[in-house]
């Protein structure tokens, strides 16, 4: 009792003295006296380790969506969005509906390069306009250079399946004949089966014709744009680039493997153009690199080898980034189940485990599921399971149990948030007898969390309280371990697969039920900054219950050690700032629950008792 009497003495020391000392984000909103400014410093990212670190040095967690799947289609000349006003519209909307922090922005080679060695610095002033909506609103963004079945000029008019990537010209040097894919229920079975895409993804990788130093070149123009006509506050919100996405070998030579396409083609791509970053004026931004597309697949019989083991530790130039989907509920076939409580804390411990022997964060890119069609029932679970995955390494009833396991948050990026969901206007493989208007109208996906109403306004497709979610965004020391219980629906019924264990009857008392809750265990380093978590536009700021040990409320709005307060980038997006943490171990539950003081009081001394014993070790 009396560590606790001094914990508290020294938070509200702590306090008094960051009341002084303005010059953090959040520091003004704390004293209550004016709005927190938007700080440049709080929002560039670099790599520390394992972890992503802001200019104070705070643990930075990304979340956010991929925008858009618009950029595949030919549609808007490979742009995400009609024009600048829709993505101001929807860069607005994600902010304040989605909770992002941040984007991951598709670009098009095809489009950058129409005609060998010509870059289109139209395209690249339209594609840099767009991306600005998305900064001005405190977004941070990494573009990625999107390529899927290599290219939409390797299909013909007619054909079934339709891909995006390489410019038509590409096609043209490889000389490749008709492609056919077979008995191909699925797009995504082109890769590996189609004889014509397997032969432009090695040729890319093995440079035939100089395709890929072409790409280099136009990746390097590319980023050079950015770095130019971005002015230094925004350029600090890019975060780094995805050099190519979704990379397979499309054939392996003799006796390789996908572990040794990684080592011999792989990653040497990838140091050529961490170069030709460097070149550009992106020397203190990593790349975000991703491993052979199929190496953590939940097929059996589609997992190769590969997550870019065995290569050496990549150190701060490098992010590790990947991609996953539950292909078997995803199949419609494979497994018929709904996803339940931990269904893939397996799946993204991966994740985790490949991130420390990399000694490099991990960004899990894409996830997401099919919100049409025969598996769409699914989806509620699934994306509740995926968020819960990334959020933890265990699962909601193991995570109260044994918390010191949950391992590392991961920053993640869902598929996808496409405003024109359900209104586009493709010619599939430019075929004016097949207009695609339904869904992402590529390839008989749909995927986006957005769409517009018949207003014009963004509306969610997806239950709220499943995307737009507490999360750590900054932690001034580290995070230990994190949990939150959104209590998304699913067919009408609450999904609550977090409940308090009985030994804690206060603090399941205190959160019920119904509403959501999350936990945030971190170890302060005393820093003057302060923590923040991003609070949900589904948390009435009033009725919100903070219980630390640093103190309780509820209702904060202004003061230490807790205040709500804006969002950066002018919306009505909002953030929990908790300030005054003295260097060591703390926790603080937050409940969309109002509390009496009586209540918080209990819940309090069960959180300390809880946290003493939860095996995190000496404050």
């Amino acid at each position: 009792m009396a560590t606790r009497r001094r914990t508290v003495v020294l938070a509200v020391l702590a306090s008094s003295v960051l009341c002084l000392l303005p010059s953090f984000p959040g520091a003004a909103a704390a004293r209550g006296t004016e709005p927190v400014p938007y700080d440049a410093r709080a929002t560039e990212v670099t790599v520390d380790g394992t972890r992503f670190v802001d200019g104070y040095g705070r643990e930075v967690v990304l979340r956010g969506f991929n925008v858009s799947g618009g950029t595949k289609l030919a549609e808007h000349g490979g742009l995400p969005f009609a024009g600048v006003e829709d993505a101001r519209k929807a860069a607005r909307a994600l902010r304040e509906r989605g909770g992002a922090n941040s984007v991951r922005f598709l670009l098009s080679w095809a489009a950058a390069e129409p005609a060998r060695g010509t870059v289109d610095e139209a395209y690249l002033a339209a594609a840099t306009a767009q991306i600005r909506e998305f900064l001005a609103v405190g977004l941070r963004v990494y573009p990625d250079f999107h390529q899927d079945l290599f290219s939409r000029h390797l299909f013909d008019a007619d054909s079934w399946y339709q891909g995006d990537g390489a410019p038509r010209w590409v096609v043209e040097a490889g000389g490749y004949p008709r492609e056919f894919c077979g008995i191909c229920a699925h797009w995504g079975q082109n890769i590996t089966q189609n004889q014509t895409v397997k032969d432009a993804m090695r040729d890319f990788w093995t440079n035939r014709n100089g395709v890929q130093d072409a790409f280099l070149d136009t990746a390097q123009a590319t980023m050079a744009y950015l770095a130019g006509h971005l002015d230094p506050s925004e350029f600090a919100g890019v975060v780094g680039f995805d050099p190519y996405n979704e990379p397979y070998a499309g054939q392996y030579a003799g006796g390789q493997d996908g572990a040794g396409w990684e080592r011999e083609l792989l990653w040497p791509f990838y140091e050529r153009f961490r170069a030709r970053m460097d070149a550009a004026g992106w020397q203190d931004k990593p790349a975000l690199v991703e491993p052979n597309m199929f190496w953590n697949s939940n097929l059996s019989f589609m997992k190769q080898p590969g997550g870019l083991a065995g290569l050496a530790a990549h150190g701060p130039r490098y992010v590790f980034n990947t991609h996953f989907y539950d292909q078997a509920r995803m199949s419609g076939f494979f497994d018929l189940t709904k996803a339940r409580d931990g269904a893939y804390a397996a799946d993204f411990a991966a994740v985790r485990g490949r991130s420390a022997a990399l000694g490099a964060p991990a960004v899990v890119s894409e996830f997401g599921h099919p919100l049409t069609g025969t598996a769409s029932d699914k989806a509620p679970s699934v994306l509740k399971g995926m968020y819960q995955g990334l959020d933890s390494g265990l699962g909601g009833r193991a995570w109260w149990q044994a918390p010191a396991s949950a391992g590392p948050v991961l920053s993640a990026t869902q598929w996808q948030w496409d405003v024109h969901s359900g209104r586009h206007q493709e010619a599939m493989n430019g075929n004016p007898r097949k207009i695609l208007t339904e869904g992402d109208a590529w390839n008989g996906e749909d995927l986006s969390a957005v769409r517009l109403d018949a207003a014009g306004n963004p509306v969610l497709r997806q239950d709220a309280r499943l995307l737009d979610r507490l999360y750590p965004t900054a932690v001034a020391g580290r995070t230990l371990a994190f949990l939150y219980e959104d209590r998304s629906r699913d067919a009408g019924g609450t999904q609550n697969w977090s409940p308090v264990p009985a030994s804690l009857p206060a603090v399941a008392g205190l959160v019920g039920t119904e509403l959501p809750y999350g936990v945030l265990v971190w170890r302060a380093d005393g820093g003057r900054a302060p923590t923040e978590l991003h609070l949900p536009a589904g948390f009435d700021a009033a009725a919100t219950t903070v219980v630390s040990d640093l103190g309780t409320v509820t209702g904060p709005a202004a003061g230490a050690p807790f205040a709500v307060a804006p969002e950066p980038g002018g919306t009505a997006a909002r953030r929990l700032l908790v300030s005054g943490a003295p260097a060591g171990l703390h926790v603080a539950l937050v409940s969309a629950a109002p509390a009496t003081a009586e209540q918080r009081g209990s819940a309090q001394r069960e959180l300390v008792r809880w946290l003493a014993g939860a095996g995190f070790g000496q404050g």
